[in-house]
């Protein structure tokens, strides 16, 4: 069949020359590349709308999820090239620069096509898994293809993947068209630069379309959370996995020591710690709305209308009546609203993140894998085939987290703005639903002839009051102390408490109130009832929840919360010595003296026995009789026979042993009980006789005040042998 536009063309070219010939020759080529390209951008078009309308439309059988895969975002490629399309259609009427205008038209569309197409080819490989999946059940795809075949009846066994490859096929073939305009254009025509460019732009187009998704295959091997039991993960480790992880480690334990450089992108940081922030964003939000749903909740669990109040009256019937209606529609409404519109959409974006978060932490890995390629590189000049792939993966990946980081933090800020309205929404007609139905109750109120900023400023004196009266009793309250409660000792410490009391005071001692348990290497695990002496209130970082006590023989760290101060109990002997006493008073002896003269409490106080005299500077020097202040009962190592002292206003150290607790002085006339010499002096075993012990106990010794004067002589030669002083032990500075 002759071609009109060949004919006419050879008409006109009449000239006999060989150039001439040529010349005609290439403009009829040119002019029927650009034919074709026209007329399969209509037929292109075409198939699009019978794809993305007529078949999709009648195929409700399937899941939206997956007509979503399948035709993804054909709808779009559709309006780009329908106004494409009515461009090219354009430029036939000049066909002078048609050439030129189509060139130009390819260059103004570059960016769109590029972004409508890459999107497509990048769900092309799940849309045939899912095709594949189709063809294992005969009926339903038996069913896709008696639609397929009433539709477009060429299409034949290739069924629907005949309509899904087209947009593929059109995006690589548009470089072939421009060129072959372009191998019939002459180099000095001024279309020939136009259509040069264009050419070069379709071949970049169709280079990003494969970068981008190459990028999307990696990032969804990474996105994927497999969870995985312990025995799997053990079976996937291999020898090759152990030698990257170590690569990593030892890439990673370099480059914090300093001896390799340390690959900084601050784009991909600062993006990171924008995603940082969104993600706890959400988070937060998520815990925040549980807490929220909790709390609302137990408050439908409460039914105050459901309760017998036997109060008599109409008004809580009334009453009864709006909480029944509140509880069982307005309330439950804004539950079920609740859930739907925020809780589940919250959800979705925290899942959302996931993935994300995946990426973020295989580029670390896969970082230091191209760090580590990038040094062989260097000193090498060469790597191999799975490096060169370790480095392009890595680029890949990094790529594509700086190229959609930003959209998705700022698409989750939309989503949470959007929960946050809704939330508010929400609330605003629940307060409204209340309102109208408490509308005929709210009449009834104390107060409702009130206006809105008077009812506000008595509900905020009511509260001051409240809260004065509160505060009051508060200080009341703490004027009252409860009287200390004491945990029963450990069996068997009595010596251990008794050795922390000689070496820190009363005033050091705590008591375990439970049962801990150490988790750290400087933790203790304590009982209930242990009793230690508190050297710090703090650790090492300033915690003051955690205290270093010593339980005398170990230190530690213990829970503040654990320990309570101690308060000495008496034991069963003093208790059953104090309740004689008592009823010694309550049963006095008859004795023939005057009125009873009352008599002082006695106050316990060290006295010096011996005296002693102070061999170095570190020694302080002591008379017989003289009172002094216990400030260590040990030395600095511990030794329990030196104590620090302070007598007169100076300190040091004086044996143990010359010093003795004893009452203090009574007033002039008062006398004092047997004082007992043989429990607070320092008797060695035998020191006393059976006959003199036995004396003192029955002549009931009453010790006279200073300066009233000497003993009796049958009490000198035990006065005597008490006095004698210790021998001396050495001290060790």
């Amino acid at each position: 069949m002759a071609n009109p536009e060949a004919d006419e063309l050879s008409s006109r070219s009449g000239s006999p020359s060989l150039e001439g010939q040529a010349e005609d020759r290439s403009l009829l080529h040119q002019r029927l590349a650009i034919r074709e390209l026209m007329d399969t951008e209509v037929s292109y078009l075409h198939m699009l709308h019978l794809c993305a309308s007529d078949i999709r439309s009648r195929l409700q059988q399937l899941l939206p999820g997956d007509l979503n895969v399948l035709f993804s975002n054909m709808d779009e490629i559709v309006q780009v090239n329908s106004r494409f399309l009515h461009g090219l259609q354009e430029t036939a009427s000049k066909e002078e620069e048609q050439v030129h205008l189509i060139g130009n038209l390819f260059l103004e569309f570059q960016e769109e096509f590029e972004r409508v197409y890459k999107v497509y080819c990048a769900s092309y490989d799940q849309a045939l898994l899912l095709l594949k999946t189709y063809r294992e059940d005969p009926e339903l795809h038996q069913e896709i293809q008696s639609i397929i075949e009433a539709v477009v009846p060429q299409a034949g066994a290739s069924g629907l993947s005949f309509f899904l490859v087209t947009p593929l096929q059109r995006i690589t073939k548009y470089p072939l068209l421009l060129q072959k305009i372009l191998e019939n254009t002459h180099p000095d025509a001024s279309a020939y630069s136009a259509l040069q460019r264009a050419a070069s732009a379709l071949q970049d187009v169709n280079a990003n379309i494969n970068e981008y998704k190459m990028r999307k295959e990696v990032a969804s091997r990474y996105t994927k959370a497999e969870q995985l039991s312990l025995r799997e993960r053990l079976a996937r480790i291999n020898t090759h996995t152990l030698s990257k992880k170590t690569t990593r480690l030892s890439q990673l334990l370099k480059q914090e020591a300093g001896l390799v450089p340390k690959t900084e992108d601050k784009e991909f940081d600062e993006l990171e710690e924008r995603f940082q922030w969104v993600s706890l964003c959400v988070t937060e939000l998520k815990s925040n709305m549980a807490a929220y749903m909790d709390n609302l909740e137990a408050f439908l669990r409460f039914r105050p209308h459901e309760c017998n109040l036997d109060i008599p009256g109409g008004s809580i019937e009334q009453y009864c009546s709006l909480a029944r209606d509140l509880q069982c529609q307005a309330f439950l409404e804004f539950k079920q609203r609740l859930q739907a519109l925020v809780w589940q959409p919250l959800c979705s974006l925290a899942r959302a993140l996931a993935g994300p978060q995946n990426l973020i932490k295989k580029r670390l890995d896969k970082l230091l894998d191209f760090e580590r390629v990038e040094e062989k590189l260097l000193e090498v000049g060469s790597v191999t085939y799975e490096e060169e792939a370790t480095r392009h993966t890595y680029q890949a990946l990094n790529a594509l987290l700086v190229a959609e980081l930003p959209q998705f933090n700022q698409l989750v800020m939309q989503w949470l703005g959007q929960i946050l309205c809704t939330f508010v929404a929400l609330q605003q007609d629940l307060a409204e639903q209340v309102l109208q139905r408490a509308g005929s109750s709210m009449a009834q109120l104390p107060h409702h002839h009130l206006s809105e900023p008077a009812f506000r400023k008595l509900v905020e004196d009511m509260l001051g009051q409240s809260s004065t009266q509160l505060q009051a009793f508060q200080e009341d309250f703490e004027k009252v102390l409860p009287p200390p409660m004491a945990q029963p000792l450990v069996p068997g410490s009595e010596r251990q408490v008794q050795a922390l009391m000689n070496r820190y005071g009363l005033g050091k001692l705590y008591q375990v109130t439970s049962n801990v348990s150490g988790a750290g290497t400087l933790d203790l695990t304590l009982p209930r009832g242990q009793i230690v002496a508190l050297l710090q209130n703090k650790d090492t970082k300033g915690n003051t929840s955690r205290w270093l006590v010593d339980t005398g023989g170990h230190r530690g760290y213990v829970p503040a919360g654990t320990l309570q101060q101690y308060h000495a109990v008496p034991s069963k002997t003093e208790l059953r010595g104090q309740a004689g006493q008592h009823e010694d008073s309550k049963h006095p002896a008859p004795e023939p003296t005057a009125a009873p003269v009352p008599c002082a409490p006695a106050v316990a106080q060290v006295v010096a026995v011996y005296p002693f005299v102070a061999r170095s500077s570190h020694e302080v020097s002591l008379r017989a009789g003289q009172p002094v202040t216990v400030l260590e009962a040990q030395d600095k190592k511990g030794n329990p026979e030196w104590s620090l002292v302070e007598v007169d206003g100076q300190r040091g150290y004086v044996p143990s042993g010359f010093l003795a607790t004893a009452p203090s002085p009574a007033p002039w006339g008062w006398s004092l009980p047997c004082v007992k010499l043989a429990s607070s002096l320092p008797l060695s075993p035998g020191r006393l006789s059976s006959g003199i012990s036995r004396l003192l106990w029955r002549q009931r010794c009453v010790i006279p005040p200073m300066g009233s004067g000497s003993l009796a002589p049958e009490y000198q030669l035990v006065s005597a042998e008490l006095l004698r002083p210790p021998p001396l032990a050495t001290r060790r500075i």
